[in-house]
């Protein structure tokens, strides 16, 4: 499973910043003081090991900076291959357009790519903020698999820096505690399997910052009949973005907006990058997406806006990628922002209609109307949904509409799951161990 870095020349990703995004946010650097790190062989690319003992975070978010002792002895690491030395002796990560640049023992923004020698590594293989068996509706995902279960997880950290984000406590966590659960691929792929998980998500954290992880695990699943779904940002270069969804079944990507100046200013990122990693996933893959767009009252749900957004799905993705438009709660660094009327979700659904997507919902609210799929050719109701719970299901298990016989978009196989509305917290030591059969 381990992956050698490899030193290559000096590229980046369309629209990325060659600014100094280490740092930016938080800098991660090795306290020597505290002990240093457990070398390795070599170059310090021989594999897996126990890596800091401490690390001194230095935060200077809104001009106030502090400093902490994170603790970090069980952090197990692994090489990486995106990314490239520079001439000033810093390493670049190519991951992400961030491409932060790294001096010996910082970390980037993402908290679990680091330099360690000449190279990058990740730092949280085989460590999660924990497993729960999920309906794959609150991916959301409603045109995959409906009514089955997901096992899902994620790790630590995030390449984006978004004020409002609804899981900061686990994708904005610098500690290691966060990282509670420990599981080999195999045995997510096992467990999933004998849970009765028809897919396996990375989610809670943006899964492109641990993708070696991510791709050993899809792997470890496809052996066993298990899909692979993603909940990602879409903010990845080009090499690694096509790594990384070369694995994965279906995706939904956040579109957190539809300007340059509310990705700058609330997400620390670029728009264009993640329009980018939209049409790759629709045009050059056979990847299942569809779209997520938080509304959050006041910065990116007005008219204009979710007008624009539409429309550019439609002529640039087409009529059939689904879209959901959610509720956001104040958090994290937002609080002072009331949350979205369910109004605003329903008018920006009716925007999406009327530009000609096929299939928009409300989400994070009970709307049994705006939460049902539709036939895009009768109008008849084939899926029934309110939240995450199923009614009436009248598709065939191909995926066409029983009234009609029209098809309607997306990953159907077989009749639609039972699992409902449960959200069952797992823990994978109880899975390790078992056998491989």
């Amino acid at each position: 499973m381990g992956r050698l870095g490899t030193r290559r020349g000096d590229r980046g990703c369309p629209g990325g910043s060659s600014g100094e995004e280490a740092g930016r946010e938080g800098q991660y650097s090795e306290d020597s003081g505290h002990g240093g790190r457990t070398p390795a062989s070599g170059d310090g690319f021989a594999g897996r090991h126990e890596t800091w003992r401490f690390l001194r975070l230095v935060e200077g978010v809104g001009g106030a900076a502090r400093s902490l002792e994170v603790p970090m002895n069980m952090t197990t690491s692994i090489p990486t291959k995106y990314w490239h030395p520079l001439e000033d002796g810093r390493v670049q990560c190519d991951v992400c357009p961030r491409a932060c640049k790294l001096r010996d023992g910082q970390r980037g923004l993402c908290f679990v790519r680091a330099r360690e020698g000449d190279g990058v590594v990740l730092t949280t293989y085989g460590r999660s903020s924990g497993f729960c068996v999920d309906p794959i509706e609150k991916k959301p995902l409603n045109h995959f698999l409906p009514g089955s279960s997901v096992l899902s997880f994620g790790t630590a950290g995030c390449n984006l820096a978004c004020r409002f984000c609804q899981n900061w406590d686990i994708s904005k966590s610098k500690e290691i505690d966060t990282l509670a659960d420990e599981a080999s691929p195999e045995t997510i792929a096992q467990a999933a399997e004998e849970l009765g998980c028809r897919s396996v998500a990375f989610t809670y954290n943006d899964p492109v910052i641990f993708l070696e992880y991510a791709n050993d695990v899809a792997d470890a699943c496809h052996e066993r009949g298990i899909q692979v779904v993603a909940v990602t940002a879409g903010y990845v270069c080009p090499e690694p973005r096509a790594d990384f969804f070369s694995h994965v079944d279906a995706a939904n990507v956040d579109l957190k907006g539809f300007t340059e100046e509310f990705y700058v200013r609330l997400s620390g990122g670029h728009l264009r990058d993640v329009l980018d990693t939209l049409e790759y996933l629709v045009h050059e893959t056979d990847v299942w997406v569809e779209i997520t767009n938080l509304l959050i009252p006041g910065h990116n749900d007005s008219d204009g806006e979710i007008d624009a957004m539409t429309t550019w799905v439609v002529e640039h993705l087409g009529v059939d990628v689904p879209m959901h438009f959610t509720a956001f709660h104040p958090d994290f660094r937002m609080r002072d922002t009331r949350p979205t009327p369910p109004a605003t979700l329903s008018r920006a659904r009716e925007i999406a209609l009327g530009n000609g997507v096929r299939h928009a919902y409300t989400g994070n609210v009970h709307d049994t109307d705006g939460g049902s799929t539709r036939c895009p050719s009768c109008a008849e109701v084939v899926i029934e949904r309110d939240w995450y719970v199923l009614g009436a299901y009248r598709l065939t298990d191909d995926g066409h509409c029983a009234a009609c016989g029209a098809h309607v978009a997306g990953r159907f196989d077989g009749p639609a799951g039972e699992w409902g509305s449960r959200r069952v917290p797992v823990r994978l030591a109880s899975f390790a161990g078992r056998g491989t059969g």
